[in-house]
């Protein structure tokens, strides 16, 4: 059974657990604001501490790698990597769509439904996938501008439950839509990345520490400063 440290950043939530094999030895987690740098590091000394283990014990680290906030994601990866460069262990990636549908299943138990979790992309865009009940992904990654027609061939023939922090703004627009169902769960969580993470683990499926990206999905774009006085 391999310990293995799991990073979700991607976004508004942070959240990491720590897994020993299938068991969650201990878990942090915190919705709804964006302090990922100031309590990340933290919430991993407590998890470590929690569960009686140091660092060196680690057998590997996962991160939710995207797709999802640029500075979320760039916040993980940075502590993931840093984590894997001082023990010399393994990276793993674990995507962040993947991981919440993984968390659907366990809340929907899905058996003849469809799952597309939702992340906002600002405005009426998502990112977004389709898997089925069972976790295998129908649809790939791509990012939507959301309208009664999205997911329309899913739609047609089976119900497709959509969730997220992007699925929220997407209620009205699929309100009349049949076969459309709003679930509220479904959030990224570090302790539905685990089930992944051992599964790459013992495949020995691991990303370069040195070169791993987050899938960021859209390219970067900073916000142009507003200058005091000037409109």
């Amino acid at each position: 059974m391999a310990k293995i440290l799991n990073i979700e950043t991607s976004t508004r939530i942070c959240s990491v657990s720590l897994g020993d094999g299938a068991k969650i030895l201990a878990s942090r987690e915190q919705r709804d604001t964006f302090e990922h740098a100031k309590i990340l590091h933290p919430y991993i000394t407590e998890i470590l501490s929690e569960a009686g283990l140091d660092y060196p014990e680690l057998d590997a680290v996962a991160v939710s790698e995207g797709p999802g906030s640029y500075t979320g994601l760039r916040i993980g990866v940075s502590a993931a990597k840093g984590i894997c460069y001082s023990q010399d262990i393994p990276l793993i990636a674990i995507s962040t769509l993947q991981a919440m549908v993984m968390h659907a299943i366990d809340e929907l138990n899905p058996t003849d439904g469809l799952l597309a979790p939702m992340i906002d992309a600002r405005r009426q865009e998502v990112y977004t996938a389709v898997f089925d009940g069972e976790g295998s992904q129908v649809k790939p990654v791509a990012a939507e501008i959301i309208n009664q027609n999205s997911l329309e061939e899913y739609s047609k023939a089976k119900k497709v439950f959509y969730f997220g922090d992007g699925a929220e703004k997407c209620r009205n627009t699929f309100q009349q839509v049949e076969n459309m169902r709003y679930h509220e769960g479904g959030f990224p969580s570090a302790a539905y990345m685990n089930t992944l993470a051992q599964g790459k683990y013992n495949a020995g499926d691991f990303v370069d520490v040195a070169y791993f990206e987050p899938f960021y999905l859209k390219d970067f774009i900073a916000g142009t400063p507003k200058v005091k006085g000037l409109k």
